[in-house]
């Protein structure tokens, strides 16, 4: 099947080259001007074509171009706007931090969601899925421009390097990021009708679980490097306050445990987001007989 059949594929490989080309230019002629293009490119091109993927996959009278843009702009902002206020409000260096991360920015995506879709007449499982993956993929998208502008200061000055090293990454774990949490959060909110009912708040408070498991991810990885691999003169350093030094293999265990971890994650919710729409298939051929 062409790239013509298949539009997100033009739309990454177009942005994914011109991308590049603005690297390219911007690290030969050191032309500060050309950041924001690098900035807002690496960081919308995933989410962009993830959302041109999810409209070719669930086309409805719900689903929209303009309802998509909106909730792809709109729902993006206002999650990211509302997550931030009630991040400088509500969290603090604790034990539960990530999870009140998580809970935070799940609910203001889920609160964006229901904003921009409040005068949807029509709700289908499906339709929540698409609209919820693409407030995720905006919110995902406005985030990351902000993690790679900020990646551009160092102490020694402005990394373009550094810099495009935080899109690449981002932009690979963006796919099982927001956008799959919102989507799952979506589906359920469409299958409630709109409504905030028990069923959607337990597919919140699950995907804030999933969020805050991720964020969270290095920490844990290093407490279970540690039970694994720890030495006796670590854990007496570790007692009196003082970072210990690590060996090469503890590096690579920590590796290892923390790339795992992501992996379980986003297998779980993958799994989850297909059981839902599994159910949402099943329910709409029954209701066709």
């Amino acid at each position: 099947m062409s790239s013509v059949r298949r539009p997100w594929l033009r739309i990454f490989l177009t942005g994914l080259v011109l991308w590049v080309a603005s690297v390219v230019v911007t690290s030969w002629t050191l032309n500060p001007n050309l950041v924001p293009t690098v900035v807002l490119l690496g960081s919308f091109l995933v989410p962009v074509t993830f959302v041109a993927w999810a409209y070719g996959q669930g086309r409805s009278p719900t689903v929209t171009v303009e309802r998509m843009f909106v909730a792809f702009v709109v729902g993006g902002v206002l999650g990211v706007l509302g997550a931030s206020l009630l991040e400088s409000w509500l969290v603090r260096p604790s034990i539960v931090m990530f999870l009140l991360v998580g809970l935070i920015e799940e609910a203001a995506k889920l609160a964006a969601l229901m904003v921009v879709t409040r005068h949807a007449v029509k709700r289908s499982i499906r339709d929540g899925v698409v609209l919820g993956a693409t407030v995720g993929f905006g919110f995902a998208a406005f985030e990351s421009a902000g993690y790679a502008f900020n990646a551009l200061f160092t102490s020694h000055g402005l990394s373009l390097g550094q810099l495009v090293e935080t899109e690449v990454l981002r932009g690979i774990l963006t796919p099982v990021g927001h956008g799959l949490w919102t989507a799952i959060a979506g589906g359920a909110l469409f299958a409630a009708g709109g409504r905030l009912t028990g069923p959607v708040l337990l597919a919140y408070l699950g995907v804030s679980v999933l969020h805050a498991l991720w964020d969270s991810m290095s920490a844990i990885a290093i407490a279970i490097t540690l039970v694994l691999t720890g030495r006796p003169w670590q854990f007496a350093q570790l007692r009196i306050g003082r970072v210990p030094d690590v060996t090469a293999w503890q590096v690579h265990v920590y590796t290892v445990v923390t790339w795992s971890g992501f992996v379980v994650i986003s297998l779980v919710a993958l799994a989850w987001l297909w059981g839902t729409l599994v159910r949402d298939r099943r329910r709409r051929q029954m209701s066709s007989q």
